[in-house]
């Protein structure tokens, strides 16, 4: 568990009262990383989403490799080696594994510390049954992981539009 108020310092929990603060510091622990320390694959189910308090996180996704030779067999049945880029980074203040609170649950990048860590482990298994009952609670924090989709996906188009071409 860590501290309500230490929540509520970070502008992805403004808007929430203090109850829900409190029941998201309950379901919360600080953690530690060093550099290199990957949180999940792209494709894992997602138990926890986070906050990072210190460092830096990079948002990966697999890409086929060009670079690789790629046999038939590879090419038809979808197992093509891939290498990983990253597509953008999150530091102190944001939140990531925004998946953990949206169904099927799974995670659509991976995640890896780039700089040694802390970030809040928030248990979203424990926080799903919490959401059922209070059904005000879950469409403020599905709004809060919408608007961190809707940056992501501005902040990557902005990057994919840079990277054209003249």
């Amino acid at each position: 568990m860590i501290s309500p108020q230490r929540i509520h310092r970070y502008p992805f929990f403004a808007g929430l009262n203090h109850d829900y603060g409190d029941t998201l510091a309950r379901v919360a622990d600080e953690v530690s990383v060093e550099a290199g320390h990957w949180f999940f694959r792209e494709g894992d189910e997602l138990h926890e989403f986070y906050l990072v308090l210190e460092g830096a996180i990079a948002v990966v996704i697999g890409v086929p490799d060009r670079d690789a030779e790629q046999p038939l067999s590879a090419q038809l049945t979808g197992k093509l080696a891939t290498k990983d880029i990253m597509v953008s980074s999150v530091g102190k203040g944001d939140v990531f594994a925004w998946s953990a609170l949206v169904p099927p649950y799974r995670s659509t990048a991976s995640a890896k510390a780039i700089t040694p860590c802390r970030v809040v482990a928030f248990d979203v298994e424990a926080l799903r049954p919490m959401f059922e009952e209070d059904c005000r609670f879950a469409y403020l924090m599905t709004q809060k992981a919408a608007q961190v989709i809707r940056k992501r996906l501005r902040d990557l188009r902005i990057e994919s539009l840079a990277t054209l071409p003249a």
